[in-house]
C-alpha cells in the first residue's frame, strides 16, 4: 500500500511539474512555438544599414541657400540595385492582363477560376486558377476574351492585339496615417470613432468603422509610350515610342512612361506576390515594397559618403581618365559623350559603395515624398518624410512627388545627390522611371 502510495505521488509530481513546465512554472516566458524569423536578401536589392547624415543643399546649391541642412537619422531598408527594367515591369503588366483574361474565360471554362477550398467550402469571389494555361490562339479563348481585345473598328489594318486602356489593377491599403490622427480616435465610451474622413467621391462624412481606413485605387497599368514624343518637340522620336517597351533590345533597360501611382500599384503587386508564395509556403510575410522616401532615397545614394556632391564621391563628373561617370546630359547638349544618347542599360555605371547602380542620371526616380520646397524645415529627425494621398479634385500643388537622381536628358546639375527636383503624380515622361525598397525590422542583416 506505501508503495503504490509513492508511486501514486512521484508520478503526479511528474505530470505536474510537465504541466507547469509548458506555462513557464507561473513565470513570464513570453509565448512559445512562435515562428522562427530569419530574413534573406530579397533578389535583385542590397542591404543598406541604418546611420545618420545631414539632408540639406550643398554647397553648389545656391537656388536653395536658404534651406538649413539638418541631421537625421535613418532606419536600415533594402533597395533595388538597379532601377526597374523594362522587363521587370513587363511582368507586372502580363500579370494584370492574365488575371483579366482569366476572370473573362472563368465564365465559360470553370477550371480557370477556383470556386472552393480543400475542405469544399465555397470561395467567394473565386480566385484565379494560375496552374491553367491560356491558349491564346485559340479561336473560342479569343471569343471569350473579346471585351480584352481593341475593337475591330480601332483596329491598325485588322490586326487583332489586346487593348491596353483595359490593363487595369485594382488594389487597397490602409492609411493607417489617417487611422493615427488624434482627432480620429475609437472612443471606447461610446463605441465609435471619432473624426471625419473623405469618402470615394471626395466628400467628408463622419468615420463609421474603421473599414473607412481602407482605401482603393485603379490603375491603369501599360506604360505611356508616346511620352518619348510628347517630351521633345520638333525631334524624331518614334522608333523609342514604338520599340522601347516592347522589343527584346530594351529588355534591361529601365522603364519610364509610368505615373507615380502606377510605380505605386506595381509595388503594391509586389508585395502581393511574394506574400501570396511565402502564404502557400506558411511562412511568415515580410514587408511591403514600397517606393523609397526622399532622405532614403538620398541616403542610399551617398553611399556612406556623407559629404560628396555625387554617389561615387568627389566633385566632378569624370574620372581620372576623363571618362563620364554617369548617364546624364554633358557638354550643353553632346549626349553621346558619355556613352549612350538616351536612357541605357542599367548597371552600365560602376556602382557606388553600397552596391547601388545609377543613382545619378539615366533616368530620374519617382520617390514616396511629397513635394513642398520648406519640407526640410519641418521634417521629423527620425526617418523623414511627408505623404500626402492627393484626390482627384485637389489642385495640381498637391500632386507634386520628389523625384530624385537627374536623367539622360539632365545637366549634371541636377544628378546631384542633394538636388530635389518634381513631377506632378499623374504625369508621365521619357526620362522618370523608379526603384522600390523594401523595410527591414530586428538586428542588423550581416
Amino acid at each position: 500500500m506505501k508503495k503504490l502510495l509513492f508511486i501514486t505521488i512521484v508520478l503526479f509530481t511528474i505530470i505536474g511539474f510537465s504541466s507547469c513546465n509548458q506555462s513557464g512554472n507561473g513565470e513570464l516566458i513570453g509565448v512559445q512555438q512562435r515562428p522562427k524569423w530569419n530574413e534573406s536578401q530579397p533578389y535583385g536589392m542590397v542591404y543598406v544599414r541604418r546611420g545618420s547624415f545631414n539632408i540639406g543643399p550643398s554647397d553648389q546649391d545656391p537656388a536653395m541657400s536658404g534651406i538649413p541642412t539638418k541631421t537625421v537619422s535613418q532606419e536600415a531598408f533594402w533597395m533595388d540595385d538597379t532601377e526597374i527594367t523594362n522587363n521587370e515591369y513587363r511582368q507586372f503588366v502580363h500579370w494584370v492582363r492574365d488575371s483579366i483574361a482569366r476572370r473573362m474565360l472563368g465564365d465559360q471554362y470553370p477550371e480557370f477560376l477556383i470556386t472552393e477550398d480543400r475542405n469544399g467550402t465555397p470561395i467567394d469571389p473565386p480566385r484565379i486558377n494560375w496552374d491553367e494555361k491560356i491558349d491564346w490562339s485559340d479561336p473560342d479563348f479569343q471569343m471569350a476574351m473579346q471585351d480584352l481585345y481593341v475593337p475591330e473598328n480601332e483596329r491598325f489594318f485588322g490586326k487583332r492585339e489586346v487593348d491596353s486602356r483595359k490593363l487595369v489593377y485594382e488594389y487597397w491599403w490602409i492609411d493607417l496615417q489617417q487611422a493615427a490622427k488624434r482627432s480620429n480616435n475609437y472612443n471606447y465610451e461610446t463605441q465609435s470613432y471619432e473624426g471625419n474622413v473623405y469618402d470615394s467621391e471626395g466628400e467628408l462624412r463622419p468615420i463609421e468603422n474603421r473599414s473607412d481606413f481602407i482605401l482603393n485605387d485603379r490603375v491603369h497599368v501599360y506604360p505611356d509610350t508616346l511620352a518619348w514624343i510628347r517630351d521633345f518637340t520638333y525631334s524624331y522620336n518614334e522608333p523609342w515610342a514604338t520599340r522601347y517597351f516592347w522589343h527584346p533590345g530594351f529588355d534591361d533597360y529601365p522603364v519610364v512612361g509610368v505615373t507615380w501611382k502606377q510605380a505605386m500599384a506595381f509595388s503594391n503587386w509586389r508585395t502581393k506576390i511574394h506574400s501570396d508564395y511565402l502564404t502557400s509556403k506558411r511562412e511568415p510575410t515580410v514587408q511591403a515594397y514600397r517606393l523609397p522616401t526622399e532622405v532614403e532615397w538620398e541616403y542610399a545614394a551617398r553611399g556612406g559618403k556623407d559629404f560628396s556632391m555625387y554617389p561615387w564621391g568627389g566633385y566632378y563628373t569624370r574620372d581620372e581618365d576623363g571618362v563620364f561617370l554617369a548617364n546624364f546630359k554633358p557638354l550643353r547638349g553632346n549626349y553621346v559623350e558619355d556613352g549612350g544618347i538616351s536612357a541605357m542599360k542599367v548597371g552600365s555605371y560602376e556602382p557606388n559603395e553600397y552596391g547601388i547602380y545609377d543613382m545619378a542620371g539615366n533616368v530620374a526616380e519617382w520617390t514616396e515624398t511629397a513635394y513642398d520646397e520648406a519640407g526640410y524645415n519641418y521634417y521629423s529627425d527620425l526617418n523623414p518624410t511627408f505623404t500626402y494621398n492627393a484626390r482627384p479634385d485637389d489642385p495640381p500643388v498637391m500632386k507634386r512627388k520628389v523625384v530624385r537622381g537627374g536623367s539622360w536628358k539632365d545637366i549634371a546639375y541636377f544628378t546631384q545627390v542633394s538636388t530635389r527636383s518634381f513631377e506632378y503624380q499623374d504625369t508621365t515622361k521619357s526620362y522618370v522611371g523608379f526603384r522600390c525598397v523594401r523595410s527591414t525590422f530586428g538586428e542588423e542583416f550581416n
